[in-house]
This record gives structure tokens, C-alpha cells and sequence, in this order.
């Protein structure tokens, strides 16, 4: 099996919570693994070594529902050649597929919602999502799951649904 596709969320499910977001019992993160494999040479894991013991979800209050972001919602939007149409919500949206993470790269940088990218909170980018969406992944392969919060746009890599945040990965 390629050694890329080894390394990383192999196949999730992502089920969509912006609906059930104040049922959800936020669960702690445990360290990964194997560390991810970075998208390129400039997007690398930390130098300095980061405790993501410490990171936990307990902290986070998912709100019942969630204002679409003033910005990071177009009806549509194109990127690389490709026109992308954004959802008016997340309620019942499942997908099922490969995702990927991102970190120093983008570490700092605003997110198509506005909000700075910091690649130690729990995070993602989604291509069609609105902004913001809490979403549950679900890593198929051991049965880890994780709340995430979408507050960006991406990936926008072929085969890929989702990018997570380097502490979500």
C-alpha cells in the first residue's frame, strides 16, 4: 500500500453534527499513532516538540446552532479551475472519504471564515461546508472519532474531502 495513503486517515466517515451539536459528548484527544504524513516539504509538522496531550475537547461548548460567518460563504466560489457550491446547511450531510491534515504552512494565515489558522486547535477546511460547521470524523480504520470545528475552505487536492488541523490529525 503507498506509504502516503498509509500514513493518513486512510478512509473516515464524516458525519455532519451542526444539527445535534448540543447532544454531542465531547471526547478527549488521544495522541496519534503514527504522525501524519505533511502535503509538502513546507508543510511540516512543529519543530518545537507541542503536548498534544494537553488539547482537549472537554473545553469546547458546541453551540445548538451555529451563524453562518459573514464571510467564507459565497453561493459559490472557483479555486484551481473548479467551481465548488456552498451548502446553505450541514444538517443531515454525510461523506465518506480520504483526509489529510495541514500545519506550518498555513500556521497563522486567515481561514476563509476570517478567523487565524492555528494548527494546534481542533479544525478543519471543507470545500462546500458552510462556515462555521462542527462535524464528527470517524477514522475507519481504529476507531477513533473526533468533533472538529470547519472554519475554512479545502482541500483542494483530488480525492480528498477534508483537511484537518495538525492537532486533529
Amino acid at each position: 500500500m503507498d506509504q502516503l495513503i498509509k500514513n493518513r486517515w486512510l478512509i473516515f466517515n464524516a458525519l455532519w453534527v451542526a444539527a445535534l451539536c448540543g447532544a454531542c459528548n465531547p471526547v478527549g484527544l488521544a495522541p496519534p499513532a503514527d504522525t501524519p504524513t505533511p502535503l509538502s516539504r513546507a508543510d511540516e509538522r512543529p519543530i518545537a516538540g507541542y503536548d498534544l496531550t494537553l488539547v482537549s475537547m472537554a473545553e469546547v461548548e458546541l453551540p445548538n446552532k451555529l451563524a453562518k460567518s459573514n464571510i467564507g460563504n459565497p453561493q459559490s466560489y472557483e479555486e484551481f479551475g473548479k467551481r465548488y457550491e456552498v451548502l446553505n446547511s450541514s444538517e443531515g450531510f454525510r461523506e465518506k472519504g480520504i483526509a489529510s491534515w495541514y500545519g506550518i504552512d498555513f500556521h497563522g494565515r486567515a481561514t476563509s471564515s476570517g478567523e487565524i489558522y492555528d494548527m494546534y486547535q481542533i479544525t478543519a477546511a471543507h470545500k462546500t461546508l458552510p462556515l462555521p460547521t462542527y462535524v464528527r470524523v470517524n477514522n475507519l480504520d481504529n476507531g477513533r472519532t473526533l468533533v472538529v470545528k470547519v472554519n475554512d475552505r479545502g482541500p483542494f487536492i483530488e480525492g480528498r474531502i477534508i483537511d484537518l488541523s495538525y492537532a486533529a490529525a
